[in-house]
């Protein structure tokens, strides 16, 4: 039978396990023991003492992927200093109560199991330390509702399973940054979701959604939305104006273009419109004649992006996307910002220097792939 890896400090010459304090890890991991045989290796490791504790509370993290288990022993509650416990790749089909017990518990990983609705305890949520919960790759039809009562969640990944609907209770967790819903059934999401402000990535991708909410607006940290292979047909076009978005998958979707081009344009003030004359008629002034917060005004103006324009803008742009094919397989959108809805049509010509920022500081590289 495979033996364990256990990250420990040598034997002392007394015997003893020599430990200096610091975290321990106990890795089981494709070692093709079944649950009868962890409990005895558990048991073994409760029974023996390191100075005054006993060895099992200097472990933070168990390692039991990809092992033949279908439950877990009772002596795991003895190791209550457990932080990350990884159970992937086994054939659980619920989380038994003992897991309750576990009062440190930060990370409980259990993906690519036979998990089925009713296997997550009822009260679930009162392992309140948990801040990373992965139940993807399972047999849930059902979103696991108690999941919604752990307001620490950072980390929930659901994806892989068959889960048809999104409570519109999800905005309860506030601190979520990752939520990985990729490979279910879903057919909507609830506006809800722009509720998790802290959100940093969210993946939809796989499923069967016809739309997603206009909602997502809110979601201001949000730099990775993946939206491949569903059944899009429309973005709300507020898309755009997620200003940390880096990364937007759009790949395998009956998607139209048409939204690229209904992007809303405020009209200049009549400050900007001054300041663009001035600017593109190269308009001699200088900066000790004219207030201090004009000149920085005018210095602040950015070239059109289009080459066929010579214009500047200030606060007033409009947003174009670009399609680029990008070695024959994808077509990259390139975000641009333009002077005018009509600078292709009127290019103005320049003959001064304008104080900017390189192109490709201004654009986002959005991915349809």
């Amino acid at each position: 039978m495979a033996n364990f890896v256990d990250y420990s400090h040598s034997s002392s010459d007394s015997g003893e396990s020599d430990y200096s304090g610091k975290p321990q890890c106990l890795d089981f991991s494709y070692s093709m023991i079944n649950s009868d045989t962890l409990s005895a290796k558990l048991e073994t490791i409760t029974s023996e003492r390191g100075s005054h504790l006993h060895k099992a509370n200097y472990y933070e993290s168990m390692i039991l992927q990809h092992n033949r288990l279908t439950t877990l022993p009772d002596s795991l509650i003895h190791f209550v200093n457990i932080k990350i416990l990884n159970l992937s790749g086994n054939n659980l089909t619920f989380i038994p109560d003992l897991i309750l017990e576990l009062k440190n518990l930060t990370s409980l990983i259990a993906k690519n199991n036979r998990l089925e609705d009713g296997g997550i305890p009822k009260n679930f949520g009162v392992c309140k330390s948990l801040r990373e919960v992965n139940f993807s790759g399972n047999n849930l039809t059902r979103f696991p509702e108690q999941l919604l009562e752990l307001d620490g969640l950072r980390y929930l990944y659901v994806g892989g399973n068959q889960i048809s609907m999104i409570p519109n209770t999800i905005g309860r967790l506030q601190r979520l940054k990752v939520l990985y819903l990729g490979g279910n059934c879903l057919t909507d999401i609830p506006a809800e979701v722009g509720q998790l402000a802290r959100l940093q990535a969210l993946v939809l991708a796989e499923n069967q959604l016809q739309n997603i909410p206009s909602t997502i607006i809110q979601l201001k940290k949000l730099r990775t939305l993946l939206l491949h292979k569903n059944q899009l047909t429309t973005l709300p076009p507020q898309i755009v104006a997620l200003k940390e978005l880096m990364e937007l998958s759009l790949r395998d979707n009956p998607l139209v273009v048409r939204f690229v081009r209904d992007l809303t344009y405020n009209p200049p003030t009549l400050l900007e419109l001054a300041g663009r004359v001035i600017k593109s008629n190269c308009v001699p002034y200088n900066t000790w004649e004219i207030p201090q917060h004009l000149a920085a005004y005018l210095g602040s103006a950015h070239q059109c992006v289009n080459p066929k324009c010579q214009g500047v803008y200030f606060d007033s742009r409009v947003e174009h996307v670009k399609f680029v094919d990008f070695c024959g397989k994808y077509r990259i959108p390139l975000l641009q910002y333009l002077c005018s809805p009509n600078c292709t049509k009127n290019p103005v010509s320049s003959c001064c220097p304008v104080d900017s920022d390189s192109d490709e500081g201004r654009m986002k590289k959005v991915l349809l792939g």
